[in-house]
């Protein structure tokens, strides 16, 4: 950690923002030679952004299981023999992440950084990353079978989780002489005319001014202010719980538009997700991503009224489950009941474990534990409807129930039939936010106009126009991921041709 500095200390970049995208900016730009300031917002003990709090899943364009063997260290005992990994092309990306935007998000942008996905994993690696197989997030009924499959794509994790992913990165960072400035976040940019040529460090007892010829923004979205949740994402977002930092307020987004910043990308939209009703309302160190709630497909989910409102099997989790936390909030008191029976129990991910359900050994006795009539006869037209077939829960198995009077359950519909039957209760946990600064492919600024911002770049979840409506798993890591690496590059061109 450094301490306060002042402004005769050689600066060439400013990242500010010590998440995926800011850290990668910052090794990328020192490892092109540049002296790098690196300034995060929360301590130490909190320090790595929402990454911190990720479960570190990345998706990744790949030909297949060679590439992603490359990447996982030997020392992991990984059954190889029996996985399915089937190639995932750079426009099977494209089109699973493009495609659901419906034409609300820049191609480009996502273009470049599907492109990319396995050679920036590849170079994180030689950074210090180690990579696994995302075999945590399987139910142990499935990681025992004969053949694994895992949605394609989604393979890769940072072993560890998002902590250990930051913290590898931090001591790289540290290694290579990167400063690294903690607790004092910065709360305005400086400018010259239209040229951005440093920023303000907010101290317990002062502001300082730090120049330098290039800044990159790495700072987050929105998602953490209640205020700004209210104004972008509209009524009843400001009562959400909050997956990740609590420093990602908007603040610098904010101001970034307002020295002449472009704005891009849907700002009514976010990454919001099923979680724990009982989870902390903003990310706890303690806690991390043990409060995801995603085996929704293997059950139904029911309000507060005991009825189904949503398709749970409408396609894979990695596809649904960013939106799911938007249909949570809709309905009343904002949370609703994940219900199973023994064989949808079976195949509960693991973070299942942390929490406490309710339990009874029939539908009529859960619904009185919960308070909720309508459920047995929800339960009944939901069994009746079902259909017979071969049930494959590691892929879309095209069992269908189309019960009269809810939506139907596209994929993995079988009765609830088997007791004991549980109810997991949850509500909307929001990740991150879509709207944001635009941005090129080299991670510049844009203005209105189009032309470039002097001084100022920009990675990770600041830029808009990736996104819109939803988000497959592991999209964001990775966009943050090559954005980083570019703007580092890109702040490191500029620099030299001072």
């Amino acid at each position: 950690m450094v301490g306060a500095m002042s402004e005769v200390d050689a600066v060439d970049v400013i990242v500010v923002g010590a998440g995926n995208a800011g850290l990668l900016a910052a090794l990328s730009a020192r490892g092109a030679g540049c002296e790098v300031l690196l300034v995060e917002a929360s301590d130490r003990a909190e320090r790595g952004g929402n990454s911190r709090f990720a479960s570190g899943v990345y998706r990744v364009a790949h030909a297949g299981a060679a590439d992603l063997k490359d990447l996982v260290p030997d020392d992991q005992a990984l059954p190889w023999d029996r996985m399915e990994i089937e190639p995932y092309p750079v426009e099977r990306f494209l089109e699973e992440v493009v495609g659901p935007a419906q034409g609300f998000a820049d191609p480009t942008l996502m273009t470049d950084v599907a492109a990319q996905s396995l050679n920036v994993v590849s170079w994180m690696r030689d950074h210090g990353v180690r990579w696994s197989l995302a075999m945590s997030k399987l139910p142990e009924s499935l990681q025992a079978g004969q053949t694994v499959r895992l949605s394609p794509g989604g393979e890769l994790i940072a072993e560890g989780n998002g902590l250990a992913l930051v913290e590898s990165l931090f001591a790289r960072a540290e290694q290579l002489g990167v400063r690294i400035v903690y607790g004092s976040p910065v709360v305005d940019l400086v400018t010259s005319g239209r040229t951005i040529t440093g920023v303000v460090l907010r101290h317990a007892d002062r502001d300082e001014t730090i120049t330098a010829p290039v800044t990159i923004l790495a700072s987050g979205g929105f998602e953490a202010s209640a205020e700004a949740r209210l104004r972008y994402l509209g009524a009843g977002w400001d009562l959400v719980k909050v997956r990740g930092s609590r420093q990602n307020t908007g603040l610098l987004l904010d101001r970034a538009i307002a020295h002449g910043a472009g704005s891009a990308g849907h700002w009514s939209g976010a990454h919001a997700v099923p979680i724990d009703a009982d989870a902390p309302p903003v990310g706890d160190l303690d806690v991390g991503d043990s409060t995801a709630r995603y085996s929704y497909p293997y059950g139904i989910t029911v309000d507060r009224t005991g009825v189904r409102f949503l398709d749970e099997g409408e396609d894979e989790m990695p596809f649904t489950y960013a939106e799911i936390g938007r249909k949570i909030l809709g309905r009343p008191g904002a949370s609703a009941y994940q219900v199973f029976d023994a064989a949808g129990t079976e195949l509960l991910e693991p973070r299942y474990a942390t929490a406490v359900p309710v339990e009874a050994d029939t539908i009529e006795g859960l619904g009185r534990a919960l308070g909720l009539p309508r459920l047995t006869d929800t339960v009944r037209d939901f069994n009746l409807a079902c259909p017979g077939g071969r049930f494959d829960p590691s892929r879309l198995d095209g069992l269908v129930a189309t019960p009269h009077g809810q939506p139907p359950k596209s994929n993995w519909a079988r009765p609830l039939a088997t007791p004991p039957f549980r109810a997991y209760r949850v509500t909307c946990g929001i990740t991150f936010t879509f709207g944001g600064l635009a941005v090129d492919t080299s991670a510049r600024v844009l203005a209105p106009d189009g032309q470039p911002i002097p001084g100022l770049l920009a990675a990770g979840e600041i830029g808009g126009g990736f996104f819109a409506f939803t988000v497959p798993s592991g999209s964001g890591l990775t966009r943050g991921a090559v954005h980083g690496r570019t703007a580092g590059r890109t702040a490191a061109r500029l620099v030299s041709r001072l």
